[in-house]
């Protein structure tokens, strides 16, 4: 193992901030590639520690082989990230082994260092066929295990699941989003008794602080949720890099401000993310927060029926109001023409 493999290993077990990037599109719906370069040196200058590149927020048809966006999205984004060389490039895998496969090589070859590895195409396989896919994978790249809610089209899976799972060699790290306290605890405890060294990162976007700042302890062992690999902190990152900083250091000093600043954040996520209406409009969110800061042109996706759910523009507009002290738009004001540069 390297120095550089050890950095950034060494950087996702103490915990950081990994927005999962947008893609930047402009009004003819092609790649923005000035603006998505933008993305990313915005998130590298507000602190981030990692950046997850392919993944949901970055839109799945990038894939599509019509579009053939997947290379050139992670390229750009592994390119503008080598003048940041302390930032853990992640990129999203998906599909079936075969697909999963071809993928991690790319980004292996691109330099990115492990792999948020969706389990959601495979919805019919058992346990021991999960366990080889995952395997398989990370004979490529390291990987990031990811467990995905069902409500939007994850499955179920088991304690007993995540308990093989944590013994699979080159597994570094787990992005726990079943948006569920008892499957939370599933893959908390399973990484406890694991006794490896796994980093856990909350994608539990209704429950981010807490999440943060819950001591976990099991058969006198404990763990804690070291960070975040989410949509919601594309936007608004810089003010997800103080909460995790703050989250840092509190330790088991605790008051009555952080359960009430981890309802506004949840709050917030319910607009942003459209939360009313089964999540349909959580990129488009996204996409219209960066537009009003001016990284983004307009919040357009690569499906033009994707856009904001009706009165989720009034949702977002009420917590813009009511907790603008989540919102960084002074520190992109004061820097968005300099990365748009």
């Amino acid at each position: 193992m390297g120095s550089s493999d050890a950095a950034w290993r060494d950087s996702l077990r103490r915990g950081v901030v990994i927005p999962a990037h947008p893609l930047a599109l402009d009004a003819d719906r092609r790649f923005d590639e000035r603006r998505q370069r933008a993305l990313t040196r915005y998130y590298a200058g507000a602190g981030a520690g990692g950046v997850a590149v392919g993944v949901h927020t970055t839109q799945f048809a990038i894939r599509d082989p019509r579009i053939g966006l997947y290379r050139p999205v992670l390229e750009l984004a592994a390119d503008t990230l080598r003048a940041h060389p302390r930032v853990v490039r992640v990129a999203g895998v998906v599909g079936p082994t075969e697909q999963a496969v071809r993928e991690a090589g790319i980004a292996r070859d691109l330099g990115y260092h492990c792999a948020l590895l969706s389990l959601a195409a495979l919805r019919d396989e058992t346990a021991d066929q999960l366990v080889d896919h995952v395997t398989e994978i990370a004979r490529t790249i390291p990987v990031f295990g990811f467990y995905l809610q069902p409500a939007v089209g994850g499955r179920l899976l088991s304690y007993a699941f995540w308990r093989r799972f944590m013994e699979v060699e080159n597994v570094v790290a787990v992005k726990i989003a079943p948006f569920n306290r008892y499957q939370t605890i599933d893959v908390v405890r399973a990484a406890a008794e694991s006794g490896r060294d796994i980093a856990l990162y909350t994608g539990n976007d209704d429950n981010i602080v807490a999440d943060l700042l819950t001591e976990h302890r099991f058969d006198g062992r404990s763990v804690r949720i070291v960070g975040g690999l989410l949509g919601h902190w594309a936007c608004w990152t810089r003010r997800a890099v103080e909460l995790l900083d703050r989250a840092h250091a509190a330790g088991s000093t605790l008051d009555a401000a952080w359960l009430r600043e981890a309802i506004e954040v949840t709050d917030s996520n319910a607009a942003l993310f459209d939360s009313a209406n089964a999540f349909r409009g959580c990129i488009a969110g996204i996409h219209e927060i960066l537009r009003r800061q001016g990284l983004l042109a307009g919040r357009w996706c690569l499906d033009p029926a994707e856009d904001l759910s009706p009165g989720q523009l009034d949702e977002i507009d009420r917590v813009c109001r009511a907790y603008p002290h989540l919102a960084d738009d002074d520190f992109v004001r004061q820097h968005r023409d300099e990365w748009l540069s």
